[in-house]
C-alpha cells in the first residue's frame, strides 16, 4: 500500500480496499462490494462463520472533526438496514443470521491506515 499522501478523492477508495484486505485477513468471505439499492449503498457484504455481515466503512485523514465512526448517523443506519433487507430479498436469503459492522479507518501518510472494527455496531 502506498504510504504517501493521498488526494481526497482517492482516500475513500483506498480506505475501502484496506478494509477488504483487513476482513480477508480475519477470515471473512467477501460477497459484494458497493452494493447499490434504493439510492444507497452498502460498502461491503461479507460472511464470517455462519453470519452475513453488512459493513459500513468510514475513512478520514484525522479525527479533528470527529472519528470516522461518529459519522454513522441514525439516518445512515436506517438506510443501511433498508438496503440490507432489500439485499436479502433480492438474493432470496431467508432465516440468515445477520449483523451490521462499522470499520473506522484513519489515514496517516507515514504509517498507512489504522483500522478499528466495531462488530454488531447497530
Amino acid at each position: 500500500m502506498n504510504k504517501t499522501k493521498l488526494p481526497p478523492h482517492s482516500l475513500g477508495k483506498q480506505g475501502e480496499e484496506a478494509a477488504v484486505q483487513y476482513l480477508k485477513k480475519k477470515h471473512y468471505k467477501i460477497w459484494e462490494r458497493g452494493f447499490r439499492l434504493y439510492r444507497g449503498e452498502i460498502d461491503i457484504i461479507a460472511s464470517h462463520k455462519k453470519t452475513l455481515v453488512f459493513v459500513e466503512v468510514k475513512t478520514r485523514k484525522d479525527p479533528s472533526f470527529g472519528y470516522p465512526e461518529e459519522s454513522v448517523t441514525s439516518n445512515k443506519i436506517k438506510q443501511i438496514k433498508k438496503i440490507a433487507q432489500g439485499y436479502l430479498t433480492v438474493k432470496k436469503l431467508h432465516n440468515v443470521e445477520c449483523r451490521f459492522d462499522v470499520l473506522s479507518l484513519l489515514y496517516d501518510p507515514q504509517n498507512g491506515f489504522s483500522i478499528q472494527h466495531f462488530k454488531d455496531a447497530f
